[in-house]
């Protein structure tokens, strides 16, 4: 089974959106197949966010999105690794592991000096992997302001 990484564009969001949607689930949210498909819609169409897509013999099995940032200190471009998923099936065969390549490798082609993430402190699967792939766990402290209520977790 061959594994195919490669940027998603709105043709691909019927593929994308149920991966969204079981990632949004997995985090807590109640599905909303719909709601999962007009955010990508919107995000990607308005150039917000860039999805890439993991594909094992033509199925969509894995996605992550990045969203575009910018460090005022380094003058520079950052991207954040906002969400990653990959359906259970495909999990440990190393998805995973090649969407965060792939999301790397799409930063620093960009020019980008920096990719951040960030994953709850309970998620000891997801933290092991990100430090397995050279990614570095750091100290400093987030604050978060729900503006509109509408914030689960």
């Amino acid at each position: 089974m061959t594994m195919h990484i490669r940027r998603a564009t709105t043709a691909d969001l019927d593929a994308v959106a149920p991966l969204f949607d079981a990632y949004r689930r997995f985090y807590g949210q109640p599905g909303d197949l719909s709601r999962a498909h007009a955010f990508l819609a919107a995000r990607m169409q308005a150039g917000e966010s860039v999805v890439l897509l993991a594909e094992r013999d033509r199925a969509a099995v894995g996605f992550t999105q990045l969203f575009p940032m910018f460090s005022s200190v380094r003058t520079a471009r950052m991207w954040v690794l906002n969400d990653l998923y990959v359906e259970a099936a495909a999990r440990r065969g190393g998805v995973a592991r090649g969407l965060l390549e792939a999301a790397a490798r799409f930063a620093r082609d960009d020019g980008a000096v920096r990719i951040v993430l960030e994953t709850s402190v309970d998620n000891a699967a997801a933290r092991a992997l990100y430090r397995a792939a050279g990614w570095q766990e750091e100290s400093s402290q987030w604050y978060a302001l729900p503006l509109a209520g509408a914030w689960a977790k």
